[in-house]
């Protein structure tokens, strides 16, 4: 939060009930419904307080609410009024939260009820019926906007221009790689007018600093295990903790306790072998998945993160990376959906070949929108 140095109204105040000269940040602000066309992008790591935030305006909508006609006419633009606030979701990720009611707007510390105010979308087209079906409503919350396609962005935009919507965005902006989440954040940070940045502590058990990132790992046998570069872009269901070999955890973490190993390799090795295959020459990139599958240490996944990482301090968290499962899968995933260097028919062959985890790839693959079936008709 900036600290406010001259000229502060709060401080003037204070020093007049002749308090002493203190630090004085800016001050906590209600929602402003009055001005039209608003968009306020609320970003931070995983658990930093996004949908939290996102409810005290809901909140402060219920106040404002209470108000007058007076107000009613400083609040509204035509027939829609910014007070009145509608709950999207992306359908996607209905598994979060699953123990809350179904009209929750859900976070880590509680949930706010929504009543007939909330819908859960599969698309931008979904997001804009949901507009025209609520001519009234003046204030959207889109959580997790970065799961939707980019023309959520345009859309928000021109209704926000056109109508005097408001629309908030509490999304990540970065990846678990600490990259932009996808082009989707990326647009809707283009079209913002008001970015709200929020931190959580480090949530590393020896630190205490803010953090800017959400940190991706497994747990194989009470180790911690940081996700390797080239895991899943998207898995649904990030905030229920698991515990798991095979399902990610999340923390938010400084940039001193963020650990992503493999990213080296995933350009320097694993690319250039989906290249090569793509091409034709399958061979090697089936020896490197098929000894990332057996657990070999021989791999060149293996050898690239001792020759990296093999004197750091940190050497045995980076080195846990190894542990967890589908390694293999993840590597294919990636070549396949994020890459677009192997057809569907390659895929579907290697990993039949392999004997990869068909279950695993399915679901992975659908979560990040390229939707493969491994169904008999591949296999003849």
């Amino acid at each position: 939060m900036a600290r406010i140095v001259n000229e502060n109204p709060s401080a003037d105040f204070l020093r007049s009930l002749g308090l002493p000269t203190l630090d004085i940040h800016e001050t906590s602000l209600h929602s402003d419904f009055t001005t039209p066309g608003r968009r306020v992008l609320l970003i931070g790591p995983m658990g930093a307080g996004k949908t939290e935030a996102a409810a005290r305006i809901w909140r402060d909508a219920a106040v404002a609410l209470r108000k007058s006609d007076k107000v009613r006419e400083l609040t509204s633009t035509g027939q829609l009024d910014r007070r009145k606030i509608f709950f999207i979701r992306q359908k996607l990720d209905s598994a979060r939260f699953g123990d809350y009611p179904d009209d929750a707007m859900a976070f880590r510390s509680g949930y706010i009820r929504c009543g007939n105010n909330i819908a859960r979308v599969a698309d931008s087209f979904g997001f804009e019926q949901v507009l025209k079906d609520n001519p009234d409503v003046g204030t959207y919350i889109i959580d997790e906007a970065s799961f939707f396609d980019e023309r959520l962005a345009y859309v928000a935009r021109n209704y926000a221009l056109e109508k005097g919507c408001m629309f908030v965005f509490p999304t990540l902006m970065l990846n678990f790689r600490r990259e932009f989440f996808n082009s989707t954040a990326r647009l809707i940070l283009d079209i913002a007018t008001d970015v709200i940045p929020l931190t959580a502590y480090c949530e590393h058990p020896d630190c205490m600093a803010s953090a800017f990132y959400t940190y991706r790992y497994y747990t194989v046998d009470g180790k911690e295990c940081p996700a390797l570069y080239f895991d899943p872009l998207i898995v649904i269901g990030g905030d229920r903790e698991k515990r798991s070999a095979s399902d990610p955890d999340y923390a938010a973490r400084c940039e001193k306790h963020h650990f992503l190993p493999g990213k080296e390799y995933t350009f320097f090795t694993l690319k250039p072998l989906g290249e090569e295959a793509g091409k034709g020459n399958a061979a090697p990139l089936i020896r490197e998945l098929s000894m990332l599958h057996e657990g070999n240490p021989g791999s060149l996944l293996a050898q690239s993160l001792e020759r990296q990482y093999g004197d750091d301090a940190d050497a045995g968290i980076y080195l846990n990376a190894l542990l967890p499962q589908h390694t293999a899968e993840k590597a294919l995933a990636y070549l396949f959906a994020e890459q677009g260097l192997l057809g569907e028919g390659l895929l579907v062959k290697l990993a039949t070949d392999l004997s990869l985890d068909l279950a695993y790839l399915e679901k992975t693959l659908a979560e990040n929108s390229h939707p493969v079936s491994f169904s008999q008709r591949y296999l003849l």
